[in-house]
């Protein structure tokens, strides 16, 4: 099935401002997570995708995923929902595995992986520019990587770093898949976030044993995350990828690990070092040069 494209014209400022809008949600992420420490990753992954889910509820609509082929109607019910649940859940993991901030870094890696892959299906290539700008940006979380890994082999901070990267590679596939897919992902949301979510309850269940009420402050925290990252910043970005410029719009994601990483500062959370900022920097120059 060929992709159809909506006849109204929306001004460019439109998507710059649902991507600014998603940013800065994405940006309070890693400190809500941070709040939300005492609740199992499993169990908080659930309660997140559950309040997403409730978020996007009025914007739920029908769509005819039927006329799509049999591919994308995969893609849409089972590759979507296990991408978010496979984000989220290694993200929220990894965080407890490896700091904060360095954690979320190198997540925010993932607009650059973005690029690479609209470069590769709307050229059939990766541009030289694209290859160098990755470089770039992963010799940033080489930077918190290399040292852990030397110190303390594969456990401990390493696997989280890990977790945080496999996040960062399942946004990119689930940014991709929402901007090629034939039908608007937008009111589907809120049933692929409750698939995402029983799944993500099942493996609670199985993995961490019986579902018990978080405390207040984990409870609150999730629903915050559900409420804005999950929720109002996936709509922001689903509408930011399709009324806008791919690059142009990925760009603006690349100010997140930047803005991210300076809230869990002011918040006492991380403290302030050379590699932090100097990876940020690398980060953020790799996504601007894949992304020219």
């Amino acid at each position: 099935m060929q992709r159809t494209h909506s006849p109204i014209v929306f001004p460019r400022w439109y998507s710059v401002g649902a991507a600014l809008v998603a940013v800065i949600l994405w940006s309070v992420a890693p400190l809500l997570a941070e709040r939300a420490h005492t609740s199992s990753p499993l169990q908080l992954t659930a309660l997140t995708l559950l309040a997403g889910a409730f978020a996007t509820l009025p914007l739920s609509r029908r769509v005819n995923v039927t006329s799509c082929s049999l591919n994308w109607q995969l893609g849409i019910w089972v590759g979507i929902p296990l991408l978010i649940l496979g984000a989220v859940s290694t993200y929220f993991i990894g965080m407890r595995l490896a700091p904060a901030a360095e954690a979320a870094l190198i997540t925010y890696t993932w607009p650059v992986l973005f690029v690479l892959l609209s470069q590769w299906s709307r050229f059939g290539r990766i541009r030289l520019a694209g290859i160098i700008g990755a470089l770039i940006a992963f010799s940033g979380a080489a930077i918190l990587l290399i040292p852990q890994a030397i110190s303390n082999g594969l456990g401990g901070a390493t696997l989280g770093y890990g977790l945080a990267l496999l996040a960062a590679c399942c946004w990119a596939l689930y940014s991709w898949l929402s901007q090629a897919a034939p039908v608007s992902i937008t009111p589907l949301l809120p049933r692929m976030l409750l698939i995402a979510c029983a799944i993500a309850t099942i493996a609670s269940i199985g993995m961490e044993g019986q579902l018990v009420l978080p405390s207040s402050e984990a409870l609150l925290a999730g629903v915050a995350l559900g409420l804005g990252p999950y929720g109002v910043a996936m709509v922001a970005w689903d509408k930011a990828l399709r009324w806008g410029h791919a690059s142009l719009v990925g760009s603006l994601a690349y100010g997140v690990p930047i803005l991210a990483g300076f809230l869990l500062v002011l918040a006492g959370v991380s403290v302030l070092d050379w590699r932090l900022p100097t990876a940020a920097l690398l980060v953020v120059i790799g996504c601007l040069n894949a992304g020219r």
